[in-house]
C-alpha cells in the first residue's frame, strides 16, 4: 500500500496548496470543535467545495472534530456531523467518546480516526480503539521508530504518524495547563501555550518546556505507518506548500533537498529535532528563545556606525527579514533589510560568501560579534511556491438524482425523488423525435449551481410530440427548485433511567497505602490505590478486596510488563479497577470486571456517558477542567455512577521529556522535585525516570462549592506529593466538612466555559 502524505489545511488556500504540491490527503477543521480553534477553518460550503475537488483528484479529506464537547453543545455537534456526512468526507478525526457514540449509532457511513488527543502511546491502546470501531489511530508524537512500527503492524488498523511541525511538551490530550491557567483548554482547541513561557528555577530564567520543532526528513522512509502527517493548521499556505513539497520528493524516491529544507526554515521554523524517534533524546527543548528563528546564515563579524557586517552563507535580498539571537531578550531581534552594501556599493541582492554591510534600524539592541544571524523571511522563497486552484464553485459535492419525464399533448411532467413539476402547453407532433429526446437529456444534464447531478434520465413521449427547448428548460428549472434533498439529521440520544444516589458517599485515592493508617476507613465506601508494576502484594492484603480499587497510570510505555502484574492481581481476586487511558481497557475487560473511568478519560456529555456504558464502565469521573454548570447538566441524568473529585494535586501535564540537567547515563533514577515560578505562581515539577509531571504548588480543591452537587461519590486524591498519615487525616476531615484546603486553585469549576 502506498504511504499517504497528509497535509494540514487551516484555510482553503492552504488546502489548495497542499493538494497542488502532492498531498495524498488533507485534514481540516470546521468553525467549531476543532483542536485549532484559532485557525481560519472551513464553513459548510467550503468543505463541500474542497472535498469535491480533492475527490476529483483522487485524494482524501479528513475533518477534525477533535475537541471535547460539553452537554449544551451537542446540537451544534450534530450539525457538524450532518455537514460531514453531506460533504462526503473520508473520515472524522475525533477525541471525545461522545462523538464516537454519535457516529457509531447515527452516522455509520463516517469513518472514525482516533486523534492524537486520545494519547495512543502503546499497542494496547491501539488495539482497544480498533475494537471500539476506529479504522485509524493517530499515534502520540513521543514514540520511537520501533514503537511506531510495532503498532503499525497491527492487522486491520491504519496508523498515522506526525513527521514535521510543532511539538507539545506534554503528551497531547492529557495536558490541563492552559485550562487551569487561563480557562482556555487544549482539549477544546484553545491552548494559550503557557508551557512556552519563561520560568524561574535553579537561579535561572529559562523556557524549560518550550519544544523545538519536529523534522524527521529522510527518516520517514523507515516508518511503516499508513499515513505521514505534517502539523500546521495555523500555518500559512506558503508554509504548507513548502513542507508538503519537501516530503513529497522524499516519498517519491529523491534524497532530502537541502534547498527545500532551507526554504521551510525561512518561512517558519523553530530549531529542528527528531524528538524520541531514534530513542531517548534530551536535546529537544529550546530553553533560550521562543518562536520562529529562521535559517542560520552567519555570525556577526562587526558593528560599525549602525551597520551590521557579516558574510552570509546564503543569498539575501532587499526586504528580506533577518533575526539575531540577543541573549537578554526572550525573542530574537528581527528587522527587514532596507539598505545593504557589498564592497561599498549599494546592492539589491548580496550573494553568499560576499561580506555585506546592512543598515540597522533605529533603536536596535546591543549586538556583539559572534551572535548568530538568521534569514527569517525571503522574498525569493515567497515567490517560489505558486499553485493552481479551480475557479470558485467549479467543484461541488453533487447529489445523484434520477429523473423521469413524460410528454402529453397539453402538458409535460418531470418527477424525481418523490417530487413532481408540470408545465402546461399545446404540443404538436414532432418531425424528428430523436431530436426531442436529445433536447430533454441535454437540458436536464444542466444542473448548474444546484446541488444535483443527473445520474439516470428516462423520457416517455408516446404521442411523439415536439416540445420547444425553452419549455423543457422551464420544466427542468421548476423540478430542480422543488426537489428537497434528503438531509437526514442526527439527534441527541435518549438516556436510560439515571442511577444517581441521592446521598453521595466518599472515596479516597492514594499512591501510598501507609498514608491511610490514621483514617477511619469506615467513613469511605472505596479506596483507590494508584499502582505501579512493582506492587507490594503484602501491603494490599491488609485491605478488603471488595473495598479496594486498583488504579492504572495514564501513561504506560511497557504494557507487556504491566500486563503480567495486572493478570497476577486478577488471578488473586482483585476485580475492581480504575483506568485513565484506553490502553488499560485492552488488558482489563470492562464487561467482566468492575471498571471505572478516572477524570483523564473525559466524559463531558451524555453521549460520552452512553459510550462509556457500552464499553462496560460502571462509573465515570467528571473532568477536573469541567465547569459547575456543565456538571449540573449531567449529574442527574447520568446512566452511570459518577464521581466528583473535590481535592487533588492535579497534574498540569505529563511529559516524556526529562527536565533534569544530567545526561541519561548519569541519571540516578530517583524521584526528584524542582520548584519553578512564573508571574508570581509557584509550580512543582516531578521528575521520575523518563517522565516529567508539572503541578501547581497549591492543590485543586472545590470542597466548599461541591455540596450543591449530588454525584454518587465525592472523591479526594492524595497522589504524587509526599503526604504523611497525619496530614491525610487532617485534610480528609476538612474536606468531609466541605471546607477548602487553602491556598487552593479551582481551575474552571466556577467559570462559565473552558
Amino acid at each position: 500500500m502506498k504511504t499517504e502524505l497528509l497535509a494540514p489545511a487551516g484555510d482553503i488556500e492552504a488546502a489548495y496548496a497542499a493538494l497542488f504540491f502532492g498531498a495524498d490527503a488533507i485534514y481540516l477543521g470546521l468553525k467549531s470543535f476543532s483542536a485549532r480553534a484559532t485557525a481560519t477553518n472551513f464553513d459548510a460550503e467550503q468543505l463541500g467545495e474542497i472535498t469535491a475537488y480533492a475527490h476529483h483528484l483522487k485524494r482524501k479529506v479528513y475533518v477534525t472534530v477533535n475537541t471535547l464537547v460539553t452537554q449544551n453543545e451537542l446540537p451544534d455537534l450534530i450539525q457538524n456531523l450532518d455537514i460531514c456526512r453531506q460533504s462526503k468526507v473520508d473520515a472524522v478525526i475525533l477525541q471525545d467518546l461522545g462523538v464516537a457514540h454519535l457516529i457509531k449509532t447515527q452516522y455509520p457511513e463516517l469513518e472514525m480516526h482516533a486523534s492524537t488527543q486520545m494519547a495512543v502511546h502503546n499497542i494496547e491502546g491501539a488495539l482497544f480503539l480498533k475494537k471500539l470501531g476506529f479504522s485509524r489511530v493517530v499515534l502520540a508524537r513521543e514514540l520511537s521508530l520501533k514503537e511506531i512500527n510495532d503498532i503499525a503492524a497491527i492487522e486491520g488498523l491504519e496508523t498515522e504518524v506526525f513527521i514535521h511541525g510543532a511539538l507539545c511538551y506534554s503528551y497531547s490530550g492529557i495536558c490541563q495547563f492552559s485550562a487551569f491557567e487561563y480557562a482556555k483548554s487544549a482539549n477544546r482547541g484553545k491552548c494559550l501555550y503557557p508551557c512556552r513561557a519563561i520560568f524561574d528555577a535553579d537561579k535561572e530564567s529559562k523556557h524549560f518546556f518550550s519544544m523545538k520543532d519536529m523534522a524527521l526528513e529522510g527518516d520517514i522512509l523507515k516508518i511503516r505507518a499508513t499515513s505521514l502527517k505534517i502539523e500546521g493548521r495555523k500555518k500559512s499556505a506558503l508554509y504548507v506548500a513548502a513542507v508538503t513539497d519537501f516530503y513529497r520528493h522524499i516519498l517519491d524516491g529523491q534524497k532530502p533537498d537541502e534547498t527545500k529544507a532551507e526554504n521551510i526554515k525561512q518561512i517558519f521554523s523553530r530549531p529542528w529535532c527528531k524528538f524520541h524517534f531514534a530513542g531517548k533524546n534530551k536535546n529537544v527543548v529550546d530553553k533560550d528563545f521562543v518562536g520562529h528563528r529562521g535559517l542560520e546564515i552567519g555570525k556577526i563579524e562587526n558593528i560599525v556606525k549602525g551597520r551590521l557586517i557579516f558574510t552570509p552563507t546564503h543569498d539575501i535580498g532587499r526586504f528580506d527579514g533577518l533575526q539575531i539571537d540577543v541573549w537578554d531578550k526572550e525573542k530574537p531581534f528581527g528587522f527587514s533589510v532596507q539598505k545593504m552594501l557589498v564592497a561599498g556599493k549599494s546592492v539589491l541582492t548580496a550573494k553568499k560568501g560576499k561580506t555585506v554591510e546592512i543598515e540597522l534600524p533605529k533603536g536596535y539592541p546591543l549586538l556583539k560579534k559572534g551572535m548568530v544571524v538568521y534569514l527569517a523571511s525571503s522574498s525569493a522563497v515567497k515567490g517560489a511556491y505558486d499553485y493552481k486552484k479551480p475557479k470558485p464553485k467549479e467543484f461541488q459535492n453533487k447529489i445523484d438524482i434520477s429523473v423521469k419525464a413524460e410528454v402529453f399533448k397539453d402538458k409535460i411532467r418531470a418527477t424525481s425523488e418523490g417530487f413532481s413539476f408540470e408545465v402546461e402547453g399545446h404540443f404538436e407532433p414532432a418531425i424528428d423525435t430523436n431530436k426531442v429526446d436529445e433536447a430533454f437529456l441535454k437540458s436536464f444534464q444542466k444542473t448548474g449551481d444546484t446541488i444535483f447531478r443527473l445520474k439516470d434520465f428516462e423520457l416517455k413521449n408516446h404521442q411523439k410530440c415536439f416540445v420547444p427547448a425553452s419549455v423543457i428548460n422551464d420544466l427542468r428549472r421548476g423540478l430542480y427548485e422543488k426537489i428537497k434533498p434528503d438531509t437526514k439529521s442526527g439527534h441527541i440520544s435518549i438516556l436510560p433511567q439515571s442511577l444517581q444516589n441521592k446521598t453521595p458517599q466518599w472515596i479516597i485515592k492514594t499512591d501510598c497505602l501507609q498514608n491511610l493508617e490514621m483514617l477511619d476507613l469506615g467513613r469511605f465506601s472505596e479506596i483507590i490505590y494508584l499502582i505501579n508494576q512493582n506492587i507490594d502484594k503484602k501491603e494490599l492484603s491488609k485491605f478488603d478486596k471488595d473495598k479496594l480499587r486498583l488504579s492504572l497510570p495514564v501513561v504506560c510505555r511497557n504494557p507487556e510488563i504491566f500486563a503480567q502484574t495486572i493478570q497476577n492481581l486478577i488471578d488473586n481476586g482483585y476485580h475492581k479497577w480504575e483506568v485513565s487511558n484506553y490502553w488499560a481497557l485492552n488488558l482489563i475487560d470492562a464487561s467482566k470486571y468492575d471498571v471505572t473511568f478516572s477524570p483523564m478519560i473525559y466524559t463531558l456529555n451524555t453521549e460520552a456517558f452512553l459510550m462509556a456504558q457500552k464499553i462496560g464502565a460502571k462509573r465515570v469521573s467528571f473532568a477536573l477542567e469541567d465547569t459547575l454548570e456543565n456538571i449540573k447538566n449531567l449529574i442527574d441524568v447520568s446512566p452511570l455512577e459518577t464521581s466528583l473529585v473535590i481535592y487533588q494535586d492535579a497534574a498540569l501535564f505529563t511529559s516524556a521529556v526529562c527536565i533534569r540537567n544530567n545526561d541519561c547515563a548519569h541519571c540516578t533514577g530517583q524521584k526528584k522535585w524542582l520548584e519553578l515560578q512564573k508571574d508570581g505562581r509557584r509550580f512543582m515539577a516531578l521528575s521520575v525516570p523518563c517522565e516529567t509531571m508539572l503541578f501547581d504548588k497549591s492543590p485543586f480543591c472545590i470542597a466548599s462549592n461541591a455540596h450543591v452537587l449530588k454525584p454518587t461519590f465525592y472523591q479526594m486524591d492524595f497522589c504524587h506529593f509526599d503526604y504523611t498519615p497525619q496530614k491525610v487525616s487532617q485534610i480528609s476531615d476538612k474536606l468531609m466538612k466541605f471546607e477548602d484546603i487553602m491556598p487552593c486553585i479551582k481551575a474552571n469549576f466556577l467559570k462559565s466555559a473552558i
